[in-house]
């Protein structure tokens, strides 16, 4: 497992931007896979972005699609998530993961930073 420390989130007003950053540190620096997911008040859990750290490779939820960009800084062992066109929809605590490998799924998870997207 690795610690995830997250940053950046805040209150922002509908179409506004926004930048989340995850520092990774310890044993494995490097997980496999970084993401993100979020959870709005009184709903699930929910995956957001992923980005292979080797290939770059990324996906995003629908939801996110177009608006959403996941990236890392191998120098940094840092993942963001630079959020535009925000909608009150998007308010959420944003949940840093990491992936040490597909058999073991999402093995760390950072403590959460608020977003809130005023209409």
């Amino acid at each position: 497992q690795v610690q995830l420390v997250e940053s950046g989130g805040g209150l922002v007003q509908a179409g506004g931007s926004l930048r989340l950053s995850c520092a990774a540190s310890g044993r494995t620096a490097r997980p496999y896979v970084m993401g993100w997911f979020r959870q709005a008040p009184g709903k699930e859990r929910e995956f957001v972005a992923r980005i292979t750290w080797s290939s770059g490779i990324n996906h995003y939820a629908d939801a996110v699609k177009g608006r959403f960009t996941i990236s890392r800084d191998n120098a940094k062992n840092t993942v963001y998530l630079k959020m535009n066109s925000l909608k009150p929809e998007d308010t959420a605590v944003y949940y840093c993961v990491a992936m040490s490998s597909e058999k073991n799924g999402y093995d760390s998870w950072g403590q959460g930073t608020q977003v809130t997207v005023s209409s």
